[in-house]
């Protein structure tokens, strides 16, 4: 913002050094401003302040500077310290409000004050922030006729955010203006056609949206690294397409890709690493939870979204990543952490079911499903409105009861249960443990689609009755009669079973020396004689020599060796394949 040219005022000069000109100094101030040198401009300002006490003009330069300095919290503080000026101030501490991430405080203050088009464009930001998104698109769409730049951009994000991404289209008619006019625009429209399920378009504008990026943000002389910044979030948005098109293998290498790189701007890396978890879904989890711990808060000891990441996402965003931390602790059985943090996500996102549906799992994992239940269906009463996805879970539940039944004792009438429940929200399953059901006798030839036409079952009279119950005597005759064929013995060949001759030794399968009939030998007496001069030594004929003893060793150890790295060749390491697995993936 240029200073207003201002006249020389009668200031006291200095005894040592006379001041400099205020004209001078404004003339400083206003270059440093427009060469973006906020920190200069800030010094300047107060150099005119300290001539000219509660100028306005230097007070609102001061306060831009800092604000563009991103010092919000300075800049707060000149604001409070200019009580005495007339100037109001209350635009300028609702928008460092809402850089602080004080919304509601922030809305405060602009309802004060009269309806401007920087205030309504500065409400309509907070408005989404707080994601009230159908009241960010009503003021956008009464700021169109002010030709507001980039107000187009907004706008998208606000209809898509709303759910009303069907409404995109229309819009950019109504207000004639091509999808590819900018980068930004470009790439919320592709996130439009996302929601609309036409992700081949998504992935062609979104390839235009990086290329049109690349050539603005060079004209605008962006260092290399810094126009990947500024790019990231369409290269996340690419890897997530290609993560629902199905191309899970390509989409996990560009997300490691921006996370290992750390080219990207706060909301972006968090996507980023959430998604790459998601297609992980169980596996590598201690990696997974490393990775969730690269966007916590540095000095706490609890899992909670840095001050930067946390500004700047969504409440859907951020409870994605909180659901997918206590997911993951779950599968890594760390019930103390995950306990600790689902008590708080309720006071964190009070106007979702998310945090109850949480709080339940973990509940049903220390083996507690009936609290679970219980609290479900409390919930469910207190708010019948959301009480659809409680139902859901509450038979997701039941589920898992009748399934530990079914495979403790295998009851039948539990395996029933468990089919009728499961068929509700998960038909393959349910036709799996169909499958396990024996079928009854009697009802192979019923044809089941005239049975059900007909009224229903009739009484019949005791003549049928004790006809069917005859009939159901010959049917358990007919099965006692049924006698398995006895097959002929196969003797071996050339055996005569009319003549089989002198039975086999019975004890031709022990030992000889543990046999009746063994006789052991005598030994020769005469060998253990001592012959030849006095202190020779006598050997055995049978003894081997030393030369044949060294050599059967050296074999033994030689074959050894070789069969060894017989093992070793033989035993390669076969290569890991991947499996995909999705959790829940921000749009």
């Amino acid at each position: 913002m240029a200073p207003k040219p201002k006249e020389k005022p009668k200031a006291a000069a200095s005894p040592s050094q006379p001041p400099p000109p205020i004209e001078d100094l404004f003339t400083s101030l206003n270059r440093h401003i427009q060469r973006s040198e906020f920190t200069q401009a800030v010094k300047v300002a107060n150099q005119v302040l300290s001539v000219a006490p509660g100028d306005e003009d230097a007070i609102r330069c001061e306060v831009v500077a800092l604000i563009k300095a991103d010092k919000i919290e300075e800049a707060l503080s000149a604001i409070q310290s200019s009580h005495k000026v007339s100037f109001d101030f209350s635009f300028y501490k609702a928008y460092c409000l809402y850089r602080q991430n004080k919304l509601d405080e922030a809305l405060e203050v602009l309802g004060k004050q009269d309806k401007t088009q920087p205030s309504m464009l500065l409400e309509s930001q907070i408005l989404y922030r707080l994601g009230k998104m159908d009241a960010c698109v009503d003021i956008c769409r009464n700021l169109q006729k002010a030709k507001i730049d980039s107000l187009e951009i907004n706008l998208v994000a606000g209809l898509i955010s709303a759910g009303r991404a069907s409404e995109v289209q229309g819009t950019l008619d109504a207000i004639k203006t091509k999808a590819t006019s900018s980068f930004e625009l470009a790439y919320n429209i592709a996130c439009s056609l996302i929601a609309g399920n036409k992700l081949k378009d998504a992935e062609k504008l979104l390839l235009t949206a990086r290329r049109i990026g690349q050539e603005t943000l060079t004209e605008e002389n962006l260092a290399d690294d810094d126009i990947e910044i500024e790019l990231a979030p369409i290269a996340v948005q690419l890897a997530y397409v290609h993560q629902l098109l199905g191309q899970t293998q390509e989409a996990a290498g560009a997300y490691t890709d921006i996370v290992n790189r750390n080219l990207a701007d706060e909301p972006s890396l968090a996507v980023a690493v959430n998604n790459l978890i998601a297609v992980k879904g169980p596996k590598e989890i201690s990696d997974s939870l490393r990775k969730l711990d690269r966007l916590k808060e540095k000095d706490s000891q609890k899992f909670e979204l840095a001050r930067a990441i946390d500004m700047k996402l969504s409440p859907k965003q951020k409870e994605t990543i909180y659901a997918n931390r206590v997911l993951l602790l779950l599968h890594a059985n760390k019930m103390d952490q995950a306990r600790e943090l689902v008590a708080v996500l309720p006071e964190m996102f009070p106007d979702n079911v998310m945090p109850l549906l949480l709080q339940a799992a973990v509940l049903v994992r220390e083996n507690k499903a009936g609290k679970a239940e219980e609290m479900l269906g409390q919930f469910a009463e207190r708010f019948p409105e959301k009480s659809k996805i409680i139902l859901l879970a509450r038979a997701q539940e039941a589920a898992h009861l009748y399934e530990e039944l079914v495979k403790s004792n295998g009851n039948i009438e539990a395996l029933v249960g468990l089919i009728t429940t499961v068929a509700h929200a998960n038909v393959e399953k349910a036709e799996a443990y169909e499958k396990q059901l024996k079928s009854l006798p009697g009802l192979k030839g019923v044809d089941v689609d005239a049975l059900e036409k007909t009224s229903g079952a009739k009484p019949v009279d005791g003549a049928s009755r004790a006809g069917l119950a005859e009939a159901q005597e010959d049917g358990k005759t007919k099965e006692k009669s049924k006698k398995k064929r006895k097959r002929k013995p196969r003797y071996p060949k050339g055996f005569d079973p009319a003549n089989p001759g002198p039975p086999p030794d019975p004890e031709r399968w022990l030992p000889k020396r543990e046999r009746s009939s063994y006789r052991p030998k005598r030994k020769d007496k005469r060998a253990a004689q001592v012959r030849g001069s006095q202190g020779a030594v006598v050997r055995d004929k049978n003894e081997p020599n030393a030369s044949a003893t060294n050599s059967n060793t050296s074999n033994s150890k030689s074959n050894q060796a070789t069969s060894s790295k017989g093992v070793s060749q033989s035993a390669e390491p076969s290569r890991p394949q991947s499996k995909s697995s999705r959790k829940k993936s921000r749009k």
